[in-house]
């Protein structure tokens, strides 16, 4: 094959988030079959140290720095009846590589993760073009109006149609539309008015379980203190990773207090709001901001929680906790594309009350705790590593399963 367009609306690079984690494993294993041209944003001055490894891997680069406000995008948006989410990643400059790069190079296919980037698929390219939505962003945005407050319903609803039929417009044009469970490709397969032309399917996240090893990982120091320990991993300026802790230290960690004293709610993540910020010292919770790895916060883990109350996709959070052998409560929203067996591999519970009484019975049941983090790891490395979540890749990008191989 030829060489291939990669389009990102965040830097793969440092793979330390759910969707950066996505693009990069697809990045590495595009990179293993042609040389790669990668345009993408970089969200803050920490990304730039990771230019190199970006560059290691890439036959042509375009590193974008993300500097739109939310206001002047809106304001954009506005004025020319798009989504927020297209005129806050528009950038002339990878529009110029983009056409610059078809114009000079052999490029034989495009691959384009999330939607945001699929503004910048050209209409007269004829090779294959897979679109990743990852998850149904316009679904996204209706829970969000559901869920608002009045201010900001308006708002939601705009977006959410104007995805809509954006994303109806790219199924169109892509050779293949990806999402990440069976579920959001059904969601987004049902929405469409118009399913003739297209092809949606499944492409799951995986986990590099090898990483994600207990053995050998100590507890980070705080979480040897006395008392369960309970922790929640994530980007703590997204709002359902807000509203999920939020969740927990109000509505179910009295409960849990009640009967464990010393209990504590470890909130494990980078950028924390001023919302979760306030949560510290409350009910037994702890915000830690950024850390330099999950891991040994893992470790140290009598349970894991993802009391998520509106989630998309596979929860990378879930899969990493289970990897790393602890036991692991989660919503069903959050439990959705995992098919692992409910109470022997997770749990799974929704309400507050229901989420308290799985909660202690966890904390209580230390056999339990354990014997469910044992068989969530061998859930996830006999069913969700990388390679085999991959494997459909290089066929829908027209690469020969027999061959193909680039030393990038």
């Amino acid at each position: 094959m030829g060489e291939i367009l990669f389009l990102a609306h965040r830097m793969p690079f440092p793979p330390d988030r759910g969707d950066k984690i996505r693009s990069c494993h697809m990045l590495r294993r595009i990179s293993a079959l042609a040389p790669v041209h990668v345009a993408c944003f970089a969200d803050d001055e920490a990304d730039w140290s990771h230019e190199p490894e970006l560059a290691a891997i890439s036959a042509g680069l375009c590193l974008v720095a993300r500097t739109k406000s939310v206001p002047v995008a809106a304001a954009q948006a506005l004025a020319t009846g798009k989504p927020v989410s297209l005129t806050a990643f528009s950038s002339p400059a990878i529009r110029r590589f983009v056409r610059e790069t078809l114009a000079t190079r052999p490029i034989s296919a495009i691959f384009v993760f999330s939607g945001q980037m699929a503004q910048y698929i050209p209409e007269d390219f004829t090779g294959p073009v897979v679109m990743d939505f990852v998850d149904v962003d316009s679904a996204k945005f209706e829970a969000y109006a559901r869920a608002g407050n009045p201010a900001v319903r308006v708002m939601y609803r705009r977006e959410a149609n104007l995805l809509r039929r954006f994303e109806e417009k790219i199924a169109h044009r892509a050779t293949a539309s990806v999402l990440v469970t069976d579920e959001e490709a059904t969601l987004f397969r049902d929405r469409l008015q118009h399913r003739r032309g297209t092809r949606v399917m499944a492409l799951p996240n995986g986990i590099d379980w090898r990483f994600y090893d207990p053995s050998g990982i100590a507890p980070a120091p705080e979480m040897l203190r006395a008392g369960p320990q309970i922790v929640f991993t994530g980007q703590m300026d997204y709002p359902p990773n807000i509203a999920a802790v939020q969740f927990f230290a109000r509505q179910v960690m009295p409960r849990v207090r009640e009967r464990f004293a010393q209990a504590e709610f470890n909130v494990v993540g980078r950028a924390p709001v001023a919302e979760v910020q306030a949560l510290q010292g409350r009910n037994g919770c702890r915000v830690t901001g950024t850390v330099p790895d999950v891991r040994p916060w893992l470790a140290g883990a009598d349970l894991v929680v993802a009391p998520l109350l509106i989630a998309r996709g596979v929860q990378n959070k879930v899969l990493e906790a289970m990897a790393m052998a602890r036991p692991v409560l989660a919503t069903r929203a959050a439990a959705t594309g995992i098919p692992a067996r409910v109470g022997q591999d997770l749990a799974v519970a929704d309400g507050p009350e229901d989420f308290a009484t799985h909660t202690l019975a966890l904390l209580a049941d230390t056999a339990l705790a354990r014997s469910m983090g044992a068989a969530g790891r061998r859930f996830v490395v006999d069913r969700c590593g990388w390679d085999r979540a991959l494997d459909p890749l290089p066929a829908l990008l027209g690469a020969d399963r027999r061959g193909d191989r680039h030393a990038a």
